[in-house]
């Protein structure tokens, strides 16, 4: 039987250097040939992601440092790498180095070095490429088709994005003008081109500012002439106000397409040669998402006809659709989340998925027989897993009876448990975005504070995605309100009913989150402490040029045209408020953050001093936005948890004790 201990000063086997080193996840799994590859997060090399290889007999290999396998297309990337199949020699491997950000290609099986297919631009950004599609057939030795975002000057919305073709044989790794543009440039964002299964064809994902990919896009189709250029682009299908986040050819020439049409991003075919566009499956769920980075997939058509697909609705699962009837098979498993990404081999599926006992591993589903088996990245338990939360999924009413979607971590130990009487300390999580949400997956961070007996609660607020558009569009104009009121509503709700210690609550959160955070502690009395990670605290400063072309007009619908509410970016700013701002905080930031830049932390904490409120701020170099070296990431968890127990008193004699200052 455990034995009693004052809630959050429990010993616990998970560090915060064992958490830093399980931080990230696997992505963009492909197939080439039979071979499996992805990338994989490595924490302890300064944050690179390597790129894996899995052969067929299960051994796996990966490309060595320094290489860094990641684009910085609409900064938060896409789609770094694609194979190509080839009958000697074995497979040749396009991919995107982060440092210099060229397209580089490679021969895993042969002596050399990868070598630049692209060349470098000293002009602001330089050049960017993501979502790479291999056309082998395409000029005397190959091109590869892709996203190309080009800065025409020195400002982070100084720029251009076409889709370009980019020859294989390394003639333009010094020469821009080597580089053809296939698309027109008449849109702000594309994606990689589709192309049809006979050749002739071309499609592609489009949209403009203000809109960001999920208020709404164009689907774009363009015959290919026998030169390999693009002609008679037109519109399929989307438009304003319906988001369509991947597209996919058929084996007889059909287009399949998520889009939101009904209100949910639903599965739809279209007739390129103009015939309608037929629903397959209609529900109130989710068969796609928010496309924040540039060729994420949630669905893959099977030889069969078939289409292995991700869906759900708060949480996700694969299953298998029959698009002649409708039928949605789904596969057994523990898994709660699925990354978006899918790899079609014959019969056989691959995925990433996680669930609240394990973290993102790479499952194979054999559809032909509905066998999984898990082939790479494998979760291995490093302490017991009894110290592992065990998370409540809970739907909370908020202001005027609307739903807000939550998942509760209580405090949990297999060999401790609070003293009678006393109730324990619990911290609100807002996840970034805004529009995104908070998955129901092993997360070592919160098992740091869990089993140490400190409770959790993501909350997915109003604007969160994974439950419609209208509960997506809850947050239009309404940042700063919708979220702060649904995450203080559930803080309420665990003090009223006896789970959470009211007087011992805190707010974290990370970009989009940390706004959120720091305006719940500039505008309400809920919170006792907050850290704030990388935030947006100038609404009026970070619209106006001071963060990248993806975002820089996303607040038109978040809070409102500038040129017309002024007044509404002003008051709903916490660098505002700074006047009603009373309790402790903890501020992080990247120094190389191009999204949301140190300067609005240096302005938030000149407003701030000289009023006595605690603070720290602690800054790191060589971070972005979003920490990935283990270092970092050690150092920040420490960090918070050492103001949650200096502010909630709590003895924690394992952690450095936190600087704050007035």
């Amino acid at each position: 039987m455990g034995s009693t201990q004052a809630y959050g000063s429990w010993p616990s086997p998970i560090g915060a250097a064992l958490a830093a080193s399980r931080d990230g996840r696997p992505e963009y799994v492909g197939a080439v040939g039979d071979e499996l590859w992805w990338t994989e997060p490595r924490p302890a090399e300064a944050g690179r992601r390597a790129l894996i290889r899995r052969s067929p007999e299960g051994t796996t290999a990966e490309l060595p440092a320094p290489w860094n396998v990641r684009s910085r297309v609409i900064e938060y990337g896409g789609r770094p790498w694609a194979g190509i199949e080839r009958a000697e020699g074995g497979p040749l491997i396009v991919f995107v180095h982060f440092d210099d950000q060229r397209l580089y290609a490679y021969e895993p099986d042969g002596p050399r070095e990868p070598w630049p297919l692209t060349p470098v631009s000293a002009v602001g950004g330089g050049l960017r490429w993501a979502d790479p599609r291999p056309r082998p057939e395409q000029g005397a030795a190959g091109e590869v088709w892709c996203v190309l975002e080009e800065f025409t000057g020195e400002g982070p919305t100084e720029l251009r994005r076409v889709i370009a073709a980019v020859p294989l044989d390394g003639s333009a790794a010094d020469d821009r003008s080597a580089v053809r543009e296939l698309s027109d440039g008449r849109h702000r964002f594309v994606t990689g081109p589709e192309v049809s299964p006979d050749g002739r064809r071309a499609a592609w994902i489009a949209w403009d500012h203000p809109r960001m990919p999920w208020d709404g896009t164009e689907v774009l189709l363009a015959g290919i002439a026998a030169d390999g250029t693009f002609h008679d682009a037109r519109v399929l299908a989307g438009g304003p106000e319906e988001s369509v986040p991947q597209i996919q050819w058929t084996a007889d020439g059909q287009l399949l397409l998520a889009s939101d049409r009904s209100g949910w991003w639903n599965l739809y075919r279209a007739d390129p040669d103009g015939g309608e566009i037929v629903e397959l499956c209609s529900r109130e769920e989710e068969f796609a998402g928010p496309l924040w980075k540039i060729g994420l997939t949630w669905f893959r058509p099977l030889d069969n006809g078939l289409i292995a697909t991700l869906h759900g609705k708060g949480s996700t699962t694969l299953g298998v659709l029959d698009p002649e009837t409708g039928d949605l098979v789904d596969i057994a498993g523990p898994w709660t989340e699925w990354a978006e990404t899918l790899a079609v081999q014959g019969s056989r599926v691959t995925g990433i998925a996680a669930s609240p006992r394990s973290a993102y591993e790479i499952v194979e589903l054999d559809t032909a027989t509905g066998h999984t088996r898990i082939i790479g990245a494998r979760h291995e338990d490093a302490v017991d897993p009894a110290y592992y939360p065990a998370p409540v999924v809970r739907t909370f009413t908020g202001p005027g009876g609307r739903e807000i979607h939550a998942q509760v971590y209580p405090p949990h130990s297999p060999d401790r448990t609070g003293p009678e009487g006393e109730l324990p300390p619990f911290v609100v999580w807002a996840h970034g975005g805004p529009t995104g949400h908070a998955a129901l997956v092993l997360d070592l961070e919160i098992a740091y504070f869990t089993s140490r007996g400190i409770g959790v609660v993501e909350v997915n607020y109003g604007g969160s995605t994974g439950y419609g558009r209208a509960y997506r569009n809850r947050l239009r104009e309404q940042w700063g309100v919708v979220d702060v009121e649904d995450c203080a509503a559930v803080a309420g709700a665990l003090a009223a009913e006896g789970t959470a210690d009211p007087r011992r609550l805190a707010v974290r959160g990370g970009s989009a989150g940390g706004w959120t955070a720091a305006a719940s502690l500039t505008g309400t009395d809920v919170y006792a402490c907050g850290t704030i990670i990388y935030p947006i605290l100038d609404l009026t400063g970070w619209g106006t040029d001071e963060t990248h072309d993806f975002e820089s007009q996303y607040l038109e619908s978040l809070v409102g045209p500038l040129a017309e509410v002024p007044g509404r970016y002003r008051e709903r700013s916490p660098i505002s408020r700074t006047d009603r701002l009373a309790t402790p905080f903890l501020l992080l930031q990247g120094e190389d953050d191009p999204i949301c830049p140190p300067v609005q932390c240096e302005r938030f904490l000149a407003a701030v001093e000289g009023r006595g409120v605690p603070h720290a701020y602690r800054t790191y170099p060589g971070e972005g936005h979003g920490f990935r070296r283990a270092d970092t990431m050690t150092d920040a968890l420490e960090s918070e948890l050492a103001l949650y127990a200096q502010t909630f008193g709590i003895d924690r004699p394992d952690v450095p004790p936190l600087e704050l200052k007035k």
